[in-house]
């Protein structure tokens, strides 16, 4: 049965539409291109999803396509880690390539454009000709090269070529139109001089093409049917297609560029430049650092290849950016683990229980069940004797009608043992306590089917045996950020939002005697306390288990001021107002970085603070500065709902707009084009 159109995103839909107009399946072909400065991260695991998926859905072939075409970023390091990530992630590539593949074609290609007129080496400076292009409302200026001989160019070009001049001197720009309303259209640069190592071609060359100029091309040689690309590059687009024309041979397929919005995550930050600086600072041990973002770093977590695809399908194709909260991540890791990960018991921090009538130098072995959501997953052995070490925080000596746990004369079961009941406590000279000792009910040992067996008590704790423990370290890991949107505050530094207890080591757990024969691919639920794997650290002397997750999400408990804030103490009569203009300010920073339905509460927001802000206040902001763009988001709102209520809209006000439509942000150019 076909599927239906409603279950399609809308890459797929754009698809399904070229094979209804005639495009051969069997030309299907697809593309995953990360640049090797950096680890993937889960981002990036949208896009490799959506490609490969796409291959797998249509029987279609997918590059993995390395961009490598700036020496002073990459490595082989990073190509590496970006194969590691992709087969353990469980996708297979069709073709290994690389952009440095093509750099004599690209060359060649480049010679044909100044030959036709269509390409020029400049001398210009890169700020010289950032000033010169102009603005989206205003065209640029031709550079005093623009016109120089073509014979010229090619001899310049090919002395660029043989590393015959200084790093910067030289560009090759392409000869387009200075006055395009797209900025990426007014001469752009093809070449630039790097003279720099690179991890594959060695000391080969001393210029290398701009993305813009490889992306495409590379496309066209690999018969790439659908280049797929975050949306930040949908202006590029223009581009993309005039680069193709020069080139494109009917007799072949053209590739066709289309963008969908990039995956964020919330309390977290996605660049690659901001996670190199985490780990070069040393905030995080290195890129596959637990708390990182990225796939390696998740990995290393315990999450597996499973929870990150369902992740991509939940979180869907978007054509829109918007961040995703971290709790749907989290909640996919629990659903996996939840089905695969074996019970077992360890006590994180211990106080040691002594059961007083049961027999002493005794031990006995009892059986646990795997996992109980697995029927065929067997049991292990788990052995129970006279003294036993459980969680401090299970005991109380005082406690409270809703405390469930171990108090003074109450009664718990032990995990798949006996029904116990504390007596007394010792305690050191400061009074910490050291000892709890309990009796053991000997006839209610579970699964016996006595009587006592099935008598009912509140609470169940987990133990080890102290005799039979193993000893470990534990990993602790929460959210490296405070903050859902640190890299979202014009003002602040994103590392002014680090969480100081993202990591809680805990030197010695005690562990049942099972996990001694833990491996890295196995996955352990804590009982009570969490999802757990063995951490590369692990030596042969030594155990290191990650916390992968909770059972539940406990950060709105941590955090209630998140879910809940506190009500405001009342202000005091002589307060004077918030400014509405300030406060309009103040709820755009976040805009770029809010989950969808967020986003739209903030807009009604801003949108209602119109009725107390004139023309004239936001006139003085159609200046902001480009990096900004929370602000002008909300400027452009602000705008949009004046023009409504009957503003003339004025010159600047019509710059305004149109500086909105050609911006790469969405989000910014979804909202002038509300005004019109």
């Amino acid at each position: 049965m076909k599927e239906s159109p409603e279950a399609l995103n809308f890459i797929e839909q754009i698809i399904e539409e070229d094979l209804a107009n005639g495009l051969p399946k069997d030309k299907l072909r697809f593309r995953f291109p990360p640049e090797p400065n950096g680890y993937l991260h889960i981002g990036h695991a949208a896009s490799i999803c959506l490609n490969f998926g796409l291959g797998e859905k249509y029987n279609a072939p997918v590059n993995l396509r390395f961009d490598d075409t700036n020496p002073a970023k990459e490595e082989q390091e990073y190509v590496d880690a970006i194969k590691r990530d992709i087969s353990w992630l469980g996708f297979k590539w069709a073709n290994e390539c690389y952009s440095s593949d093509y750099f004599q074609q690209l060359y060649d290609w480049a010679v044909q454009l100044i030959k036709a007129d269509k390409a020029y080496v400049d001398q210009q400076t890169s700020e010289q000709i950032a000033e010169q292009k102009g603005t989206p409302t205003t065209p640029g200026t031709a550079s005093p090269y623009r016109d120089r001989p073509i014979e010229e160019s090619l001899e310049l070009f090919e002395k660029m070529k043989n590393g015959e001049f200084e790093k910067g001197a030289y560009l090759l720009r392409a000869k387009i139109d200075m006055a395009s309303p797209n900025m990426h259209m007014r001469d752009p640069i093809l070449y630039r001089i790097i003279n720099a190592h690179h991890h594959r071609t060695g000391n080969d060359w001393c210029i290398y093409p701009m993305y813009d100029w490889a992306h495409g091309e590379s496309d066209y040689i690999e018969h790439i049917s659908h280049s797929l690309c975050t949306l930040e590059f949908k202006l590029h687009r223009e581009l993309y297609d005039w680069y193709l024309d020069q080139i494109y041979d009917p007799a072949n397929l053209r590739p066709k560029q289309r963008e969908f919005a990039r995956r964020n995550l919330s309390y977290t930050v996605m660049s690659k430049r901001k996670l190199l600086e985490l780990v070069q600072k040393e905030v995080v041990s290195g890129w596959n650092d637990p708390r990182m973002p990225t796939i390696s770093g998740l990995r290393r977590r315990g999450y597996t290849p499973d929870s990150i695809r369902k992740f991509s399908d939940l979180s869907g194709i978007s054509k829109r950016d918007n961040v995703t909260d971290v709790s749907l991540l989290e909640y996919c890791i629990r659903e996996d683990l939840n089905k695969t990960a074996t019970r077992v018991m360890a006590v994180l921090d211990p106080v040691k229980l002594v059961l007083t009538n049961y027999p002493d130098g005794e031990s006995e072995i009892l059986h646990m069940e795997n996992n109980p959501e697995l029927p065929d997953s067997g049991t292990h052995e788990v052995p129970f004797s006279r003294e036993l070490y459980i969680e401090r925080a299970d005991f109380q000596e005082e406690a409270s009608k809703k405390f469930f746990r171990l108090a003074l004369g109450t009664e718990v079961r032990l995990k798949s043992a006996y029904i116990i009941k504390a007596d007394s406590v010792v305690k050191d000279d400061s009074g910490r306590i050291t000892e709890i000792h309990c009796t053991v009910d000997l006839d209610s040992k579970s699964g016996t089917g006595t009587e006592a067996s099935l008598r009912k008590v509140k609470g169940t704790l987990h133990w080890v045996s102290i005799e039979h423990a193993i000893k470990a370290e534990v990993r602790e890991y929460d959210r490296l950020f405070l903050d859902e949107a640190p890299d979202s505050h014009e003002e602040k530094n994103f590392l002014e939002f680090i969480n100081p207890d993202s990591l809680n080591v805990i030197k010695e757990a005690y562990l049942e005697p099972f996990l001694a024969n833990a491996t890295l691919e196995d996955k352990f639920q804590f009982q009570r306390l969490g999802y757990f794997t063995l951490d590369t650290d692990t030596t042969s002397d030594q155990l290191v288990f990650n916390k992968t997750v909770g059972l539940k999400d406990s950060w709105a408990k941590q955090n209630p001021q998140k879910e809940q804030a506190k009500p405001a103490a009342p202000a005091p009569q002589n307060q004077p107002k918030k400014n509405p203009l300030s406060e309009m300010q103040q709820l755009s920073k976040k805009l770029t970085n809010l989950p969808e339905e967020k986003y739209a509460s903030t807009k009604a927001n801003i949108q209602k603070l119109a009725e107390e802000i004139s023309y004239e206040e936001i006139e003085p902001l159609f200046n902001t500065a480009a990096k900004k763009v929370g602000t002008r988001i909300g400027v452009m709102l602000i705008l949009g709902v004046l023009i409504k209520k009957g503003l003339e809209k004025t010159e600047a006000a019509k710059a305004f707009i149109e500086a909105g439509l050609n911006d790469s942000n969405e989000l910014l150019k979804t909202e002038a084009e509300a005004i019109g």
